[in-house]
């Protein structure tokens, strides 16, 4: 095949690539360069970016600094877990009639869908409020899994939905044919062919969860118990002054967890995104 890029456009493709990865990546990089340094090297003039003194020392003094840190990451992935999971038994049902199933207002439902993700949960945040003051959710888990729950369901079903259209009807036709109920095609034909499209929702579900957990924790929430780690790193911030390194050092650990999940699986994520995007 002949390449139909010359040499300068290569060059100009990856050194667009380049800059926008500079960008998106600078602030992880510096984070994990600030975990490194000591405390009176990042308050130097003339700033240094690089770590002369450079240690993993900060990576040991945050368990001792704040000795819930192994609490707070378990209850942030426990929260992202069991909203994840919570969120695909509602998905998948509701991903297949969509997909399948002809009725009236079915356009009008899945815009109703896609203009939850229009909404910040900060703008929601009074009435949920007093919806969990009322069902008595208040300072237990299920304050930030039921929110974070509701908020992922419109973009999980929306991308199951593109990838069980890609299904043949022929199949289910086929079953039918055969005297087969709607519900044991679904569970017997349509869910094992669906489940790499499960597994790229039940991604997006548990980063998301994962990321926004601070907004819920941080208003429904007293009891450190049940505190997420993006509110349990207000422990480094004291009242004279802030350990910045100790702080970078527990934030890179909080999402070491994704960063894991994304790398193993983004192969998936990314099929999951361009999913119903050609025509086949």
């Amino acid at each position: 095949m002949i390449d139909k890029y010359t040499w300068y456009e290569k060059v100009g493709i990856y050194l667009g690539i380049f800059v926008f990865l500079s960008f998106v990546l600078s602030p992880f990089v510096e984070g994990f360069l600030v975990s490194l340094k000591p405390m009176h090297q990042l308050f130097s003039s003339p700033y240094s970016f690089w770590p002369k003194e450079g240690s993993f020392d900060a990576y040991f003094r945050i368990w001792e600094t704040v000795p819930f840190l192994w609490l707070y990451i378990l209850n942030g992935i426990f929260i992202a877990v069991v909203a994840t999971f919570l969120g695909l038994c509602m998905i998948i049902p509701a991903a297949y009639a969509l997909a399948r199933i002809e009725f009236r207002g079915r356009g009008a439902t899945l815009s109703g869908f896609l203009m939850v993700n229009m909404f910040s949960g900060a703008v929601l945040l009074i009435p949920l409020y007093r919806l969990m003051r009322e069902t008595g959710l208040l300072n237990t888990y299920f304050a930030m899994i039921v929110p974070g729950t509701a908020f992922i369901l419109g973009t999980g079903i929306w991308l199951l939905r593109a990838y069980m259209l890609r299904i043949p009807k022929e199949l289910e036709e086929a079953a039918f044919a055969d005297g087969a109920s709607r519900f044991y095609t679904f569970r017997r034909v349509v869910l094992p062919l669906a489940m790499p499209g499960i597994l790229i929702a039940g991604i997006n579900c548990f980063l998301t969860v994962y990321a926004q957990q601070f907004i819920y924790a941080l208003t429904f929430n007293s009891k450190s118990e049940y505190m997420p780690l993006s509110v349990g790193l207000f422990a480094f911030f004291g009242r004279q002054e802030v350990t910045w390194n100790e702080l970078m050092a527990a934030s890179i650990v909080g999402i070491t967890p994704v960063m894991i999940v994304f790398f193993f699986l983004q192969k998936y994520l990314v099929a999951g995104l361009t999913a119903g995007a050609v025509k086949s």
